[in-house]
């Protein structure tokens, strides 16, 4: 399967500082990547520092001065990646709770809704299916500081508030899980767009309660606890304002029928 994928930022920059991308796709044996990068600071190109992040994620980080900063990048993606070996840390760190998906708070909640299931594919199904229906995708009406329990009360969000809240209800009944940002062929609208994965049977398997976009298309960013962890742009220091945003992700030939039944891994 061969997908192609870009993203173009247009940033001013106003104050010094240092910049983090993770706009590349991962690193993943399986998958054959061609790919292009560049920085280009007030008409100069820019040499970023590439860090090696978990599960592939590659980090791109770069002191920056005041300007306009042009980012562009541009990969096409031949085959299917292996599939991410869960490990033991994997299994620990992704059942804790963290900022955006602060499974402390629903450990009652979850309870009620999901206890009475012992099978981790049984448990990704409801919980899918709960946020899938209870839900409503609604652009602009979450803040980027809003978390899994602000989700919830609001009734909507975006992509990253639908994966938080699965997330989020998933380690209070002891499935690990973690948020994935990816390329999405298909989805609608085209953007950044993050999912959920699950530790289901010894395998990560992915879900988006979104519906957005066929999973089996997905190609594989960031990965980490949520989206603090995975976000496509950090600012440590300066004042930066972003002005555009645009992404693209197609797959050649016709997109897949992506049945929700079925279980699926990022590849």
């Amino acid at each position: 399967m061969q997908r192609h994928v870009s993203v173009y930022l247009d940033v001013d920059i106003r104050a010094e500082t240092v910049l983090e991308f993770q706009i590349t796709v991962a690193q993943q044996p399986g998958i054959d990547v061609t790919e292009s990068l560049s920085f280009v600071l007030g008409g100069e190109p820019v040499t970023a520092q590439e860090i090696i992040g978990l599960h592939g994620t590659r980090i791109h980080k770069f002191a920056a001065g005041v300007g306009n900063l042009q980012v562009n990048y541009r990969a096409t993606v031949d085959g299917r990646a292996a599939l991410d070996e869960p490990t033991e840390l994997d299994r620990s760190v992704y059942l804790r709770p963290s900022r955006y998906a602060e499974s402390d708070k629903f450990f009652g909640f979850a309870a009620k809704e999901f206890g009475e299931f012992s099978d981790s594919a049984t448990i990704l199904a409801k919980v899918s299916s709960w946020v899938r229906s209870r839900m409503f995708y609604v652009p602009g009406s979450s803040d980027p500081i809003d978390g899994a329990s602000d989700t919830l009360l609001a009734g909507a969000g975006v992509c990253r508030d639908y994966a938080h809240l699965v997330v989020a209800f998933l380690r209070a009944v002891n499935v690990p899980a973690r948020v994935v940002a990816v390329y999405a062929p298909g989805c609608v609208p085209m953007d950044f767009h993050s999912v959920a994965e699950a530790y289901v049977d010894g395998v990560w398997r992915v879900v988006d309660a979104t519906g957005l976009a066929p999973r089996q298309t997905l190609v594989r960013i960031a990965t980490g606890r949520d989206s603090a962890d995975t976000a496509f742009l950090d600012n440590h220091g300066g004042d930066i304002w972003l002005n555009n945003v645009w992404v693209t992700a197609v797959v050649e030939g016709n997109l897949p029928d992506d049945d929700v039944t079925e279980l699926v891994s990022i590849a």
